[in-house]
C-alpha cells in the first residue's frame, strides 16, 4: 500500500472528513513519527509495532558498477519491530 492508497482508505472509512483533512491527518501521523525518530526517540503503536533507530558503524563499501572502494560514514537507520498481534496474524 502506498501513501495515496492509505489516504483514500481513510477517506472511504470516514466520509465526514474532507480529502484535505484526511491528507493532513496522514501527513501529521508520519511527520510525528519521523520527528520523534530524528530526535533519537522511539514510537510504539500497540498491536502494530515499534519504530526506533539503530546505529550503523562506518565501513568500507564497494561501488557495484565500478568495483571501486568507497568509505561509508556512520549513520542511524530506521528500524521496525512488529508487535505480537501482527506477528500472530502473519503466521496464521
Amino acid at each position: 500500500m502506498i501513501r495515496s492508497e492509505l489516504v483514500q482508505k481513510v477517506a472511504d472509512e470516514n466520509p465526514t472528513l474532507s480529502p484535505k483533512e484526511v491528507e493532513a491527518i496522514v501527513a501529521t501521523f508520519f511527520g510525528e513519527i519521523t520527528e520523534r525518530l530524528a530526535a533519537g526517540g522511539r514510537v510504539e503503536i500497540r498491536g502494530f509495532g515499534a519504530f526506533s533507530t539503530r546505529a550503523r558503524d562506518a565501513r568500507t563499501g564497494r561501488n557495484p558498477r565500478t568495483g571501486e572502494t568507497v568509505d561509508v560514514e556512520a549513520k542511524r537507520v530506521p528500524y521496525f519491530k512488529p508487535g505480537k498481534e501482527m506477528r500472530a496474524k502473519l503466521n496464521v
